[in-house]
């Protein structure tokens, strides 16, 4: 990595410098890790201890930090430190060298339309009348079935999968291992054994998606399983078939979503959320760890428990009464005894 001064790091960030405008940096490193030219941030109040003992030379801050004690390194203050970060970050990644050409055992359907400056790498798979949009990286042992559309700049990592007759919008990351398409789980009841049901739809990652690794999402039986605008899914979540998941929306990792159900814009889901089928989500509808959610919820706020039904604030109420239930069973016989004797006399 380049050096960067701090002068030089602010003006990208539009940001104010408190310190040595000149200090230059080379690196990244974790506030409570960090070493002479390195650059780090404090976006959790939980880490302020470590801005006054880190050796890390350039910390990005909220506008609205103030300082407890004398801090050694220098200080950015930005709106956001953490959003700051990431732009600093992507910056980093865009200008690495990018991997290019067509790997020498890497299949390529003749029907195939391969768009300009993309890598396709070694023993990875791409299907008749499948269009690829221009600078597109496909990694070793990628799968791209048949008629799939994919635009351009997107990324497809090793044994990644697509299958046939699916869309993929422009900057999406499907990460390792992940599968667009597979069958949903349809089977019909035929006396005592199940019969499978054809599924027949697709799969839509709208724009600026990324699946995580592991990730699986079922193909409709009919029509599309979408996944809106800027979505983003974790490692290792099931979305069944006919599932639409709303823009910008984010999920944990061990999310489990059944079928059908429509999730709204901007909502975020913890980890190991379990979501019924057939329901509907509102916006910016938040869920805590391990909800379990089997009724609508139009709303927006956070919720939490298994079944979700509570908002954050009744669920704390709630769960407080419980410690409390053998106590109050006690008053309450004592009650019970009194109003008998009050009745008796």
């Amino acid at each position: 990595m380049m050096k960067f001064s701090a002068q030089h790091i602010a003006t990208i960030l539009n940001g104010s410098i408190v310190g040595n405008p000149e200090i230059e940096v080379n690196g990244f490193s974790k506030i409570e890790e960090g070493k002479p030219g390195s650059l780090t941030f404090l976006a959790n109040p939980k880490y302020e201890s470590y801005i006054y003992t880190t050796q890390a030379d350039i910390v990005l801050v909220n506008n609205d930090f103030t300082p407890t004690a004398p801090i050694r390194a220098t200080l950015i203050k930005v709106q956001s430190a953490y959003t700051a970060l990431a732009t600093l970050l992507n910056m980093v990644e865009q200008a690495k060298t990018k991997k290019s050409g067509i790997g020498s055992t890497a299949f390529i359907a003749s029907t195939a339309t391969i768009g300009e400056n993309c890598y396709v790498g070694s023993m990875a798979y791409i299907g008749e009348n499948t269009v690829l949009g221009k600078d597109c990286q496909i990694y070793p042992f990628a799968y791209i079935g048949d008629n799939v559309t994919v635009g351009d700049h997107v990324i497809l990592y090793p044994h990644a999968a697509i299958y046939d007759d699916c869309i993929v919008g422009k900057n999406c990351i499907i990460q390792a291992g992940a599968v667009v398409g597979s069958d949903g789980f349809g089977f019909a009841p035929d006396g005592g054994e199940y019969q499978k049901i054809p599924q027949l739809g697709n799969v839509i990652l709208e724009d600026d998606v990324e699946i995580g690794a592991n990730t699986t999402i079922d193909r409709a039986v009919m029509g599309s399983t979408i996944i809106r605008r800027g979505v983003k899914l974790d490692n290792l979540i099931q979305i069944a078939h006919n599932v639409e998941v709303g823009e910008h929306t984010v999920m944990a990792a061990q999310t489990g979503v059944a079928g059908s159900t429509k999730i709204g814009n901007n909502c975020m889901l913890g980890g190991q959320v379990g979501l019924a089928g057939h329901l509907k989500i509102g916006d910016k509808v938040n869920l805590g760890a391990q909800s379990g959610v089997m009724r609508n919820i139009e709303k927006p706020g956070t919720y939490i428990g298994s079944p979700a039904i509570y908002t954050v604030r009744e669920y704390y109420r709630t769960n407080a009464l419980i410690y409390r239930l053998p106590e109050m069973a006690q008053q309450i016989q004592q009650l019970q005894k009194e109003i008998e004797k009050i009745k008796h006399r």
